[in-house]
């Protein structure tokens, strides 16, 4: 089988093109990815000489691109992991995220569909929702009510899926999940952000009361859960994916101070995001009973070793807290917050 991910060298799409490397003797990938700032080939150093891999460097919104690696091979199906994601970024420049999530997807879309390609996944997030109170999940069946620019793209690719669906009758599935964690992940993200802050003794910004609550999984049991909608989803359909597991931003931060014996005196709480939804909690019961998945690290211990992969390749993120990722940490907390550490290429010492 033929495999095209999409922004494969991204976090979690670096871990799923791992994951079916390792997973899948018949399957061969070939990572479609624009490299943009949170691209990262190292995050795949380890399987860029495998015969079934092949990297593409492109934007999805590339049609003769798309087509062309569509038809040279001969891809059986796509997995659609690329994607703009950072809320903060969306709010301070949204027209890219309407070019690469709601345009991209299109093109992936219509291309595929022209290359009869068996099988598209699109991998959305639990964002389109918006947001909840202090109770309840979020279903399949919730009515979609994103916040922010980030997730109006996203929600309006998943409309696009649904519409290739119901008047071509594409075999799209939709997988929507929450917050993932684990290691290659961009440092704009709270969990690494927090870890590689705390490493050098930086402050910790944390938005508003600390309060907001997430749905946190392993990127790993992420990846399962993907590969495994890809493989028996039902088309058409939309699946939730998610950790049955609730923490507070706040108690989170806490808790990597533990696990690496910081001070909490690091934490600074900074000016809120604008439209910051309080709170995400997904109901999975879908794709429990329906194909039988369960996540398999507990928070706990995915946290420890997450914090443990940052400690033990800090190669890897000191080629990324550079240049254009610490111009927008100074844009979005402002400089007064202590910035991370600054590191530079070895010439220019």
């Amino acid at each position: 089988m033929n495999v095209l991910v999409t922004g494969g060298a991204g976090f979690i799409g670096s871990n799923y093109v791992r994951f079916l490397l390792e997973t899948h003797a018949d399957v061969r990938v070939v990572n479609l990815d624009k490299l943009t700032y949170a691209g990262n080939l190292d995050s795949l150093v380890d399987v860029s000489s495998d015969e079934r891999y092949t990297f593409v460097k492109g934007d999805i919104a590339d049609g003769p691109l798309v087509d062309s690696v569509l038809r040279e091979h001969a891809i059986d199906g796509i997995v659609n992991f690329a994607a703009e994601s950072h809320v903060d970024r969306s709010i301070l420049d949204p027209e890219v995220f309407v070019s690469t999530n709601v345009l991209g997807t299109q093109n992936l879309l219509f291309l595929a569909r022209k290359h009869e390609v068996s099988r598209f996944l699109q991998v959305s997030t639990d964002e389109v929702y918006g947001s909840l109170g202090p109770t309840g999940k979020f279903t399949e069946e919730t009515s979609l009510a994103p916040n922010s620019p980030y997730s109006a793209a996203k929600a309006s690719a998943d409309l696009l899926c649904r519409a290739y669906f119901k008047t071509y009758d594409f075999p799209v599935v939709v997988t929507r999940c929450s917050n993932n964690y684990g290691p290659y992940q961009f440092p704009e993200k709270l969990i690494p952000l927090m870890v590689i802050n705390a490493l050098s003794d930086k402050e910790l910004p944390v938005y508003g009361d600390g309060k907001n609550v997430r749905d946190w999984i392993y990127v790993l049991d992420h990846c399962r859960a993907v590969d495994l909608i890809f493989r028996e989803g039902t088309p058409g359909e939309v699946y939730n994916i998610g950790g049955d597991c609730e923490r507070r931003n706040i108690d989170i931060v806490k808790e990597i101070c533990r696990i690496l014996d910081k001070p909490e005196s690091l934490i600074r709480f900074v000016k809120d995001r604008p439209g910051h939804d309080r709170r995400y909690a997904m109901d999975v019961t879908k794709l429990c009973t329906r194909l039988h998945w369960r996540p398999t690290v507990d928070f706990e211990e995915g946290l420890r070793r997450t914090v443990r992969w940052y400690v033990d390749h800090r190669a890897w993120w000191e080629k990324v807290v550079t240049g254009e990722y610490l111009e927008m940490y100074d844009r979005i907390y402002g400089p007064s917050t202590g910035s991370p550490p600054r590191t530079e290429p070895e010439g220019n010492k």
